[in-house]
């Protein structure tokens, strides 16, 4: 496949690779970066299912932090590396080339303090309703990684009151509330995504927090339709 080099939306330093017939990334990688609070004090941070690195660059561009993706796909991550040295950010930005499931080979539990995830949204049950092209059905169903087990191993990862940001579809929001539970992440905030304020949202993003205690706050909706930036959708 043909790779293209596109500008990052309205970041007028960044580019990323993308392949033209195939694996693009969306808005939803754009908004996540943008709904996350990075801190001074965030030594480790990773992005579990980075795709081609679109949130550790923007995320290192913003906050100047070294930060970890990681991508199973060889071709999808050989993008990232690329977009990486585009950026000049090998000093910085680090692709792991695995399953986000075997990453307790990689690391130590409780050793990250900032976890996100854009990852597949859909469910994976017959291969016929799939998209035909691995890259891009990969990306977009839970073939390689579920729901459950990427939050496991968010919780995993983080260390005591570490922050788990997830942007996902509102309606796997219930459980995505029961599988935090179940591994001990609180949901302190969720803002919805809608492309028409008078239509259904079709993005929610969540805050979770390792051992955090009850108490969630609704941040006000954002509607993306005919927004030309989105470097200020979320500064309340």
């Amino acid at each position: 496949m043909k790779k293209q080099l596109n500008w990052l939306f309205d970041y007028p330093n960044l580019k990323i690779y993308q392949y033209e017939d195939g694996f693009k990334f969306s808005l939803d990688s754009i908004l996540l970066a943008e709904y996350a609070t990075i801190r001074k004090s965030d030594e480790k941070i990773i992005d579990l299912c980075t795709g081609n690195g679109v949130i550790p660059i923007l995320l290192h561009y913003k906050y100047h932090k070294e930060i970890i993706g990681v991508e199973i796909q060889k071709e999808i991550a050989d993008l990232a590396r690329d977009s990486i040295r585009e950026n000049d950010m090998e000093d910085a930005v680090s692709i792991i080339e695995d399953s986000v499931l075997e990453l307790g080979n990689y690391f130590p539990g409780n050793n990250f303090d900032v976890v996100l995830s854009n990852p597949p949204y859909f469910k994976y049950h017959n291969p016929d309703f799939v998209n035909q092209n691995s890259l891009k059905s990969i990306a977009r169903h839970e073939i390689t990684i579920n729901l459950k087990e990427l939050i496991g191993m968010a919780s995993y990862l983080l260390k005591d009151k570490g922050r788990f940001f997830l942007v996902h579809v509102p309606d796997r929001l219930d459980e995505i509330m029961v599988y935090a539970y179940q591994y001990g992440l609180g949901i302190k905030r969720i803002q919805f995504v809608h492309s028409k304020i008078e239509q259904a949202p079709i993005i929610v993003l969540v805050t979770l927090v390792k051992n955090g205690k009850f108490g969630c706050k609704i941040a006000p909706p954002i509607c993306i339709g005919g927004l030309e930036t989105y470097q200020n959708l979320f500064k309340n």
